[in-house]
């Protein structure tokens, strides 16, 4: 069992920076890739962003590629998500998620095992 608790949102105004944090329990982190997804009212839940169980492989999307860098410690079972250049459309619930599957690049989110709970991004114009 893994349990994963994001912080690090807010509200900043566009043009901005947060950096994302997603701490997980249990001493199996280094086993699961690791994902960042995101949901807007009204929208479905989407990827944003995967890393691979060492952290040397990633995937982004085109709306973060550029923007976004995902990254972890796995001696601190953490994955983080530095995402600079803030625009209004980024803003959404933002969850990481875990997957003993290896494949880095968007799945389903019924294809991750584990969910965080999300933290708000409001980004204003």
């Amino acid at each position: 069992q893994v349990q994963l608790v994001e912080s690090g949102g807010g509200l900043v105004q566009a043009g901005g920076s947060l950096r994302l944090s997603c701490s997980a329990s249990g001493r199996t982190f280094s086993s699961y890739v690791m994902a960042w997804f995101r949901q807007a009212p009204g929208k479905e839940r989407e990827f944003v962003t995967g890393i691979s169980r060492s952290g040397d492989k990633t995937y982004y999307t085109d709306s973060a590629k550029g923007r976004f860098t995902i990254s972890r410690d796995n001696a601190k079972n953490t994955v983080y998500l530095q995402m600079n250049s803030l625009k209004p459309e980024d803003t959404a619930v933002y969850y990481c998620a875990a997957t003993i599957s290896l494949w880095v690049g968007p799945q389903p989110p019924s294809s991750y095992d584990y969910w965080g709970q999300g933290t708000q991004v409001t980004v204003s114009s």
